[in-house]
């Protein structure tokens, strides 16, 4: 495009350098239609036959391609193509006059332009206009057709990263002419996407077109000015495979520590192994999500998956204490037998090994042997008689002791198998209900990609 003006501009030079004679029929009609129309004209004034006549610009644009979206610094880098066009009072000619000539090229300096600006312009430089030429028609209509890069500011809300939409606004309007000298419309309900290049992690959605008119508070008159609203969608393709599919199988992953026997000694490690894991991916994550004020989305899922992690690890490791309570632990409490032995462990199927499915074990209660008290009519004391029923007395008595002692054993044995079962039975319990909130939460997060 510079190259093209740089040459007709060139042409326009030639113009003026050679002689009439030296031209052709249609080159000696196009520099007199020049000088005829320069020759007392000024760039510096609205091309107004009337003072007091407004002036109406037509805004066009073209969207091109996004460059870049910085949500760190909430600035949006676009290429653009910008029309403009406009009627000059003052280049009007008559065609038949000049051979027919209808329409000539010239350098955009040479006429009046309007002082359009981006006003969310998020740029150092001054604004400055590109040095392309304009299209003048015989009946004074000017087309200026103009590409610009441009840096907006963009608000960029990130609540629900990386399912987030964008709208970025382009505010173009005269920045020293009210809406009584100078009038500018879009043509159009909204830019062109004709020409669009497609972006790798936004998706447009549309730039529709809304005409305002406001009063400032520095002057009185209103000044119109013409808002390209930008739809942006992200696409969450590369976030989901990257960040969300390892943390969504992690979580799974966690509530399984409850599956685990008690005697294989992973049941912890297997909690800390997962929760490290997500304190990585929580790294990662943070250094690819852009600040905000409020926690995205991905950022909130992590944090819960951590928070059930955690809690289930605290419960793996009282689970375990109930697992291993010795022989000399107290008995389990009668509620807890009748509520979490009885009634859940059928509930959830959690049995002991020969038992059918449904069916709880009823409680045991075996008989002690007491030891027969002696009688009146047999001394206790040595006796040298062999028959003598001293001798069965003391016999009978150290059977009780050790039935006694057998039977102590056995209780405080089914003792620790009740608080073994029992561990099993919050096992059961806890494993289906942390699978069950991670499956959810895993679910929620997913139907938003959708």
């Amino acid at each position: 495009m510079g190259l093209r003006s740089h040459h007709l501009s060139l042409g326009l030079l030639l113009l003026f350098l050679l002689p009439p004679e030296c031209l052709g029929a249609e080159g000696r009609l196009a520099l007199k239609l020049f000088r005829d129309l320069f020759t007392n004209y000024t760039s510096a004034l609205r091309p107004v036959a009337d003072t007091d006549q407004t002036l109406n610009v037509t805004l066009e644009v073209t969207l091109s391609q996004i460059i870049d979206m910085d949500e760190r610094n909430q600035v949006l880098t676009l290429y653009l193509w910008i029309r403009q066009e406009w009627t000059d009072a003052y280049l009007r000619w008559d065609p038949n006059a000049y051979g027919g000539l209808d329409a000539i090229r010239i350098p955009s300096s040479l006429v009046w332009r309007p002082d359009i600006v981006l006003y969310n312009k998020a740029d150092a430089q001054p604004p400055g206009s590109a040095s392309t030429n304009v299209v003048l028609r015989h009946d004074g209509a000017v087309r200026w057709d103009a590409p610009a890069i441009t840096r907006s500011s963009c608000r960029v809300d990130v609540a629900a990263f990386p399912f987030d939409a964008q709208r970025c606004g382009l505010t173009f309007g005269s920045w020293t002419h009210g809406g009584h000298q100078l009038d500018v419309r879009p043509r159009g309900a909204a830019a062109s996407l004709a020409d669009f290049v497609e972006n790798v992690e936004w998706r447009v959605l549309g730039m529709p077109a809304r005409r305002r008119v406001l009063t400032y508070g520095c002057c009185s008159e209103p000044y119109p000015d013409v808002t390209f609203t930008l739809l942006l969608r992200r696409r969450a393709a590369a976030y989901v495979c990257n960040l969300l599919l390892p943390c969504v199988l992690i979580s799974l992953l966690a509530p399984l520590a409850f599956h685990l026997p008690a005697d294989s000694g992973e049941k912890v490690s297997l909690g800390v192994t997962v929760l490290l894991a997500l304190t990585v991916f929580q790294l990662l994550l943070a250094e690819s999500m852009p600040p905000a004020e409020s926690v995205p989305l991905i950022g909130k899922y992590y944090m819960a998956t951590m928070t059930m992690v955690t809690f289930s690890t605290a419960l793996t490791i009282l689970i375990m204490n109930l697992h291993y309570c010795g022989p000399s632990a107290r008995p389990v409490p009668a509620w807890a037998r009748a509520l979490l032995l009885g009634h859940l462990a059928r509930g959830l199927c959690v049995r002991e090994r020969g038992q059918p499915c449904g069916q709880s074990r009823p409680p045991e209660s075996s008989p002690i042997p007491e030891p027969p008290e002696g009688g009146a009519g047999h001394p206790e004391g040595p006796c040298h008689e062999p028959r003598c029923l001293c001798h069965q007395e003391a016999l009978l008595r150290h059977v009780a002791t050790i039935a006694n002692t057998f039977h102590s054993h056995r209780a405080a044995q089914r003792c620790h198998e009740d608080w073994k079962r029992l561990a099993r039975v919050m096992d059961r319990f806890f494993l289906g209900i942390f699978f069950s909130m991670a499956l959810v939460m895993s679910l929620l997060v997913l139907v938003q990609a959708l």
